[in-house]
């Protein structure tokens, strides 16, 4: 028996505008949170939706979620609006974007305009002010070591059963040095975290996309969530086109007076704030499989492996990081998932 699904249809009727509510699952997310579209009607007989949330408590903090999400619709982003909220039984009701996601809408002809939307937007959340209910945490040297040590942890000795030696960690070690310097060296903006095709939505009214999963917002690297986007574990594009949407998004942030950086270090930043962000991800995506029984982000780990073994490639610094991923750790892929060692130099494109 459900009980919570149970407790949340019974708070949707008693305590939001809904006379009768029927819950059915939504997409969830790779947390502990879940989702159910209730469809009803209010007293007044009319049709309405909305997105219940069921956040149980002792694994998921809403306060965040709820701060962020009222101080910045307040700055006129494009984040559902709250209609009800019971924090200490982790339930809240939101304005319904409806479940079209950007990742399902991109092909090569919707693409452009899509991302220009996206980026529009993304500038406008990094500019938004600090509230003074909810300052945002940094992005700081301790974050980002925790984040790309998920690497080793949960990829390369968790998922893949690799034994690395004394000297394959130091080089991991020299690595994310390498890629931390860079991250703190960027200006700094407010990040959404993970701001990516799965997290936006489209919608019928409006060309501005629908932002969710907000509630990890930081102080960070102004490229962190650009390339989120376009380097996207979930869709992958060639490096010519998506590196023209970047110089588009460098001109409207550079515009916009978040920073002065010319095309080439701007790109620097990009890459090597990717590859800390694809370290993390490829960790988390082994962590749902061993430790929360998610298998179905199994399959993104091929892709977001292959973004690592791009960036670095050119780089002098990260020659043995390079050669460590090719040699060691596309085999163990291989080996642990079936993925052909050539399918990794193949990402998956519209």
């Amino acid at each position: 028996m459900d009980t919570r699904l149970e407790k949340l249809s019974y708070w949707v009727h008693q305590h939001t505008g809904f006379d009768r509510a029927h819950l059915t699952p939504v997409s969830g997310d790779a947390s502990f949170r879940r989702y159910f579209r209730a469809t009803g009607k209010d007293n007044t007989g009319k049709a309405i939706t909305a997105i219940a949330m069921d956040a149980p408590p002792e694994r998921e903090d809403c306060h965040p979620f709820v701060a962020l999400a009222r101080h910045w619709h307040q700055h006129g982003i494009s984040v559902p609006r709250i209609l009800a909220e019971d924090l200490e039984q982790g339930f809240l009701l939101l304005e319904d974007f409806g479940d079209r996601l950007m990742l399902g809408r991109l092909n090569g002809v919707t693409a452009d305009d899509l991302y220009d939307e996206a980026m529009a937007e993304l500038i406008r959340i990094q500019q938004v002010p600090d509230s003074s209910d909810y300052p945002l945490p940094d992005y700081n040297e301790e974050l980002l070591d925790r984040e790309m040590n998920l690497f080793p942890d949960w990829l390369l000795d968790g998922l893949l059963q690799m034994n690395l030696t004394d000297g394959e960690r130091c080089m991991l070690e020299t690595t994310f040095a390498f890629l931390r310097e860079s991250a703190l060296a960027q200006p700094r903006v407010t990040v959404h975290r993970d701001y990516h095709s799965r997290n936006l939505l489209v919608r019928p009214d409006t060309p501005v996309p629908g932002v969710i999963d907000f509630q990890d917002a930081v102080h960070g690297p102004i490229t962190y969530d650009i390339a989120s986007l376009l380097k996207d574990c979930y869709i992958d594009w060639p490096a010519p086109r998506r590196n023209a949407w970047l110089e588009d998004f460098r001109l409207m942030s550079r515009e916009a007076g978040l920073h002065q950086a010319d095309s080439d270090t701007f790109l620097q930043w990009f890459e090597l704030m990717g590859m800390q962000r694809h370290l993390k991800a490829a960790g988390i995506f082994a962590r749902l499989y061993l430790r929360d029984g998610k298998s179905g982000y199994l399959a993104d780990i091929p892709r977001t492996v292959n973004y690592l073994i791009e960036a670095s490639q050119p780089l002098p610094a990260l020659r043995h990081f390079h050669q460590f991923l090719r040699e060691n750790v596309v085999p163990a892929i291989h080996h642990h998932l079936g993925t052909p060692p050539d399918d990794l130099n193949e990402a998956s494109r519209p």
